[in-house]
C-alpha cells in the first residue's frame, strides 16, 4: 500500500519539532511550584534536603495525603512537626478540625503560604491581608523581631511583590516573629492547646533560590529554628496531590513537560487536520438506501374508504368494534363479550381512561349493534374509540 503523503509530512514535522525542543537550550523555569522534587529556582528541593540536619533526624518524611487522612490513618510519634510550604493552603472542614486537634495535643505546625482559608484564620485569630500594588513594595525588606535572630541588614526577597502581610486579631496568644519594612507582621507564633502554630506569609523565601543565596539563605533556617528537633513531616499533597512519580501515567508525564506537551498537541492537531482534509478525498460515497414502505396502513385506509363510499355504515361499524375488542383482549387480557358495569370498571382501572369515557365508548357500541347506522352515528363511534386509543397511548 502506498504511504499517504499527508501522513508522512505530519510524521516528519512531529519528529523534527521533538528533536528541536529536546536539544535546544532549556530556559530557566521561574514557576513557583514549592515542590520538594523540583530543582528550579522556586522549587524546594534544597530546603527539603537540608531540613533533616536542622531537625536532627535521619529524614523528613514527605506526605502525599490530605491532612485528615494523615492524622487519622497514620500511627504518629508522641511529638512531631508538620510543615506546609505552598502558595495557597486549602483545608476542608475535617482537615482543619484534625489539624487543630493535632496541635492541641502538643505538636507543632509550620504553615508558609500567601493565602489561608477564612475559617482557619478565624479559628486562630489572624487575617492574611493583601495590599494594592505599589512600586515601593518590590524593594520592601523584612527581618525578625527576636534580637538574637535579627540580621544586620534586612532580608530582600526580590521576586516577591511585598503585598502580603498578616494582622493579629487575638494578641493574647499570638507573638509576632518577623515584620516587613512597613512594620506589618509576616511571621506569627500562635499558641493552641499544648502546641504551636507558626504562620509564615512569605513562602518564596523558603525556595531553592533564596535558601542557596549567601545573603538571604539563613532566613529560612532561622524561621525553621523555632521548631523543636523531633520527627518532622513535609506536606506535598497541597502542591501535587496524591500521585508521586511512580504513580504518574505516561500521558501525565508528557503533559508535565512543555516540549513533550507541545509535541502531543501538535500531533493531535495534525491528526485532526488529516481526518478533515485527507479523509474527505478517500471516503467512498455512501449510497442512500430507502427504507421499505409499510403499505398495511394504506390498505386499511383504502378498504375503509370503500365501505364508507358505499354507505355500508353498519358493516364498517362492526369491523371497527371487532378491532376494538381484539385490542382489549391483547392489550388488557379482558373478554369484552359481556361489557357489564364490573367489566367497564376493570377496563378503566387497567387502561387509565376515566370510567365515564369508557362508558361513553360502550354506549356508542350499543347503538351500533342495534343496526341501522347513520353516517353521523358512525363518526361518533369512531371518535369515541379513537379518543380511547389516544388516552391509552399517553399512559405508556
Amino acid at each position: 500500500m502506498k504511504p499517504n503523503k499527508y501522513f508522512l509530512i505530519l510524521l516528519v514535522t512531529v519528529v523534527a519539532y521533538g528533536l528541536f525542543e529536546y536539544y535546544r537550550p532549556k530556559p530557566i523555569d521561574w514557576t513557583p511550584t514549592y515542590t520538594n522534587k523540583d530543582v528550579i529556582p522556586f522549587g524546594t528541593r534544597a530546603t527539603y534536603e537540608l531540613l533533616p540536619g536542622l531537625m536532627r533526624q535521619a529524614e523528613v518524611k514527605s506526605l502525599r495525603l490530605p491532612v485528615y487522612n494523615h492524622l487519622t490513618e497514620t500511627r504518629l510519634p508522641e511529638r512531631s512537626n508538620y510543615i506546609f510550604v505552598c502558595r495557597e493552603l486549602e483545608l476542608s472542614k475535617n482537615d482543619q478540625a484534625q489539624l487543630l486537634r493535632y496541635v492541641a495535643r502538643g505538636n507543632q505546625v509550620f504553615l508558609s503560604a500567601y493565602y489561608f482559608p477564612k475559617p482557619f484564620q478565624k479559628a486562630l485569630g489572624f487575617v492574611a491581608e493583601l495590599k494594592e500594588p505599589s512600586l515601593s513594595d518590590t524593594t520592601l525588606g523584612m527581618n525578625f523581631t527576636n534580637p538574637s535572630l535579627r540580621a544586620r541588614t534586612d532580608y530582600h526577597i526580590r521576586h516577591d511583590d511585598g503585598r502580603n502581610y498578616l494582622t493579629v486579631k487575638d494578641p493574647k496568644r499570638i507573638t509576632v516573629l518577623a515584620r516587613n519594612g512597613r512594620r506589618e507582621p509576616i511571621f506569627l507564633k500562635i499558641a493552641h492547646g499544648k502546641g504551636t502554630f507558626y504562620i509564615h506569609n512569605l513562602p518564596l523565601a523558603l525556595t531553592n533560590y533564596y535558601v542557596l543565596d549567601p545573603q538571604q539563605g539563613d532566613h529560612a533556617f532561622k524561621a525553621f529554628s523555632y521548631l523543636p528537633a523531633q520527627p518532622t513531616y513535609w506536606d506535598e499533597y497541597q502542591k501535587r496531590g496524591r500521585f508521586d512519580e511512580q504513580e504518574q501515567t505516561a500521558l501525565r508525564y508528557v503533559l508535565s513537560q512543555p516540549p513533550l506537551a507541545w509535541a502531543w498537541y501538535l500531533t493531535l492537531a495534525g491528526l485532526l487536520m488529516y481526518v478533515i482534509f485527507a479523509g474527505k478525498r478517500t471516503q467512498r460515497v455512501i449510497p442512500v438506501v430507502e427504507p421499505p414502505k409499510n403499505t398495511a396502513l394504506e390498505f386499511v385506509q383504502t378498504v375503509g374508504r370503500l365501505y364508507f363510499q358505499q354507505g355500508d355504515h353498519a358493516n364498517l361499524a362492526q369491523k371497527k368494534i371487532q378491532h376494538f375488542y381484539t385490542f382489549l383482549r391483547e392489550r388488557f387480557n379482558l373478554n369484552p363479550s359481556h361489557p357489564d358495569s364490573e367489566f367497564r370498571q376493570t377496563l378503566a382501572r387497567k387502561s387509565g381512561v376515566p370510567e365515564h369515557e369508557v362508558n361513553a365508548v360502550f354506549v356508542q357500541i350499543g347503538y351500533a349493534q342495534q343496526g341501522g347506522m347513520t353516517e353521523y352515528e358512525l363518526m361518533q363511534l369512531n371518535e369515541k374509540i379513537e379518543a380511547f386509543y389516544n388516552q391509552v397511548q399517553t399512559q405508556r
